[in-house]
């Protein structure tokens, strides 16, 4: 998605009851879209925050770029 996408992508974290941003790493993992069919965020208690969690996982193997500012942090494919 990442590779595809080209660009830094914004994390777009939000809450569970929060609406996601399109074109954010949230808004992917929560899309009927991706591999796994968007289950992430829409069952009652798999609280959000894909977007905020899964960026840093991606990180440490070396799988992607990750920004570190207060807000508006963006990753994109290595």
């Amino acid at each position: 998605m990442l590779k595809k996408y080209g660009d830094g992508m914004e994390f777009g974290s939000a809450d569970e009851q929060e609406d996601t941003k399109d074109g954010t790493v949230e808004a992917w993992g929560r899309s009927g879209n991706n591999p796994i069919g968007g289950w992430y965020g829409l069952k009652k208690g798999l609280s959000g925050r894909f977007g905020m969690y899964v960026p840093p996982l991606m990180e440490t193997p070396g799988l992607a770029e990750v920004e570190h500012n207060a807000r508006g942090n963006r990753m994109r494919a290595i």
